[in-house]
């Protein structure tokens, strides 16, 4: 009885850690907090890059269409690519949802959210369980690697002239004033 009153609050936290590593909802909700308490903010300073042609870099949404990049020169392209059974993935949509809800109307800013299953089922059940309106996508054609090399989640954001001009890999707090405050210069760049 002695040994388990010395070693119960080791025990519990043992079984945190196993909670935390093994549940994926767990995980994302440990990293949510996280990012509410200022860790994983995006770096915005990224230098702007030259993909070598959006062209042919194509999404098909659930009811068919598709978005072909290179369509849409003349906006501002947030594209995050991500998964449902990503922790990193789950516990960034609420700040992402945020950002997608504040920009949704404007017509200079174009949000495609890649599910990197392409089960549109899947990650249409998964938000609308969570009440999220993000546009779901999938990949269908070649993405090149400076855009998404495959971790996940990766969000890239294009300014007008087609210019890779953000990209991080990883969990990010998108609703930071500091992305909504980047996406509104490149909307406003000419």
């Amino acid at each position: 009885m002695k040994f388990i009153q010395k070693n119960i609050f080791n025990a519990l936290f043992v079984i945190f850690l196993l909670v935390i590593v093994f549940v994926p909802g767990a995980k994302a909700f440990f990293i949510k907090g996280l990012m509410e308490i200022g860790f994983y903010k995006p770096d915005i300073e990224a230098p702007k890059e030259h993909v070598a042609e959006l062209n042919g870099i194509r999404f098909k949404d659930a009811k068919g269409n598709l978005v072909d990049l290179g369509d849409l020169k003349g906006k501002v392209i947030f594209l995050n690519f991500w998964a449902t059974w990503c922790p990193p993935c789950r516990a960034e949509m609420p700040s992402v949802n945020k950002l997608y809800n504040q920009f949704k109307g404007d017509t200079d800013i174009v949000f495609i959210f890649a599910d990197a299953d392409g089960d549109f089922a899947r990650s249409g059940k998964f938000m609308s369980d969570r009440k999220y309106e993000m546009p779901i996508y999938k990949v269908e054609s070649d993405i090149p690697e400076k855009v998404f090399a495959g971790a996940l989640p990766t969000t890239v954001i294009f300014d007008k002239q087609g210019r890779l001009s953000f990209k991080h890999e990883g969990v990010a707090n998108y609703a930071d004033p500091k992305v909504i405050d980047f996406i509104k210069k490149l909307k406003n760049s000419r």
